[in-house]
């Protein structure tokens, strides 16, 4: 066997190394790159799942710098292909990020530009889609057909798997954006988002907690007030993805969802709204943790094989 550093934790682990030249260059050849966008760092993965994926961080500055130390790290291993999970908002046709209000990325062409410089296949996707297919490959929802995978951080973002396929439609769900009910006397708070104020991401994500109460989610205590309002929201927006997607699993992630005691109060909320209407749809915390974007990134990778993808 042979040592790895794991870059995305720092930590050495130990994988299965192919002992004869015959293995070895079969497992080379079986190699996928993944690349998890986002919008602080990039978390580039040579490997071929949970097992021997091989890491780095960059962190997220010019397109121009951040794509080519991305391109860089895997032009080092010979790929079959490589699968993007991008921040956004995206063109899922052409692989462009559109209009992103971070500096200098504003359609920007980012599948284009790996693929020209790696010359595989490349498939492409938003973060939460990405995130949901690595759980469903590799995580927490093997072998469920039906499924939501959202982030609940800086931003609040959805990906939807129906009847095993990613959901996409005329380009990508925008999960945090939807309207909820908004009691002005109980919360009066105005929201955050600078399109609409009060949807969801505007009144539950990271940033409408600290505006709000005044400190970071990270610091509030399990007991305060922040996360019974929190899991209101929240079931709220569950119930109404409940009622139109009919999903078996719901999973939520990022900086507040991992706050594990907002679970059972988002439970509670959930079934006093549905009233018993609906049941049997399980919430869970995604099995991937913070691996699940570039696992994700490398199921988009077999994708990308898979459909016969050019480079």
């Amino acid at each position: 066997m042979r040592r790895f550093p794991c870059r995305y934790s720092g930590n050495w682990r130990i994988v299965r190394w192919p002992r004869t030249k015959r293995a070895r260059r079969r497992y080379n050849q079986s190699l996928l790159g993944g690349i998890e966008a986002g919008g602080t760092k990039f978390v580039c993965g040579v490997g071929t799942g949970p097992g021997d994926i091989e890491t780095i961080q960059i962190h997220t500055t010019s397109p121009e710098a951040t794509t080519s130390a991305a391109v860089e790290f895997l032009a080092k291993r010979s790929l079959q292909a490589v699968g993007i999970a991008s921040f956004g908002p995206v063109d899922l046709a052409t692989g462009h990020i559109t209009s992103t209000p971070k500096a200098g990325w504003r359609n920007y062409d980012l599948a284009g530009t790996v693929r020209r410089g790696l010359g595989v296949p490349v498939a492409f996707d938003t973060d939460v889609n990405g995130a949901a297919l690595g759980e469903a490959r590799w995580g927490a929802a093997q072998g469920v057909s039906d499924f939501i995978y959202l982030t609940v951080g800086t931003g609040i973002g959805g990906g939807a798997m129906v009847n095993g396929r990613m959901l996409h439609g005329l380009g990508h769900p925008e999960m945090g954006h939807i309207r909820i009910p908004h009691d002005m006397a109980r919360d009066p708070f105005p929201g955050v988002c600078p399109f609409h104020g009060d949807c969801l991401e505007g009144l539950a994500s990271g940033p409408a907690i600290q505006a709000r109460w005044g400190a970071p989610a990270p610091e509030l205590p399990p007991d305060h007030a922040a996360w019974t309002l929190e899991a209101r929201y929240l079931a709220l927006a569950l119930a109404n993805w409940m009622y139109t997607l009919s999903p078996k699993l719901i999973l939520i992630g990022g900086g507040v969802g991992e706050q594990s005691q907002l679970f059972e109060q988002i439970r509670k909320e959930l079934a006093g709204i549905l009233n018993g209407y609906i049941q049997g749809c399980e919430i869970a915390a995604p099995g991937l943790g913070s691996r699940a974007g570039v696992l994700g990134a490398l199921a988009l990778a077999e994708q990308a094989i898979g459909q016969g993808l050019r480079p």
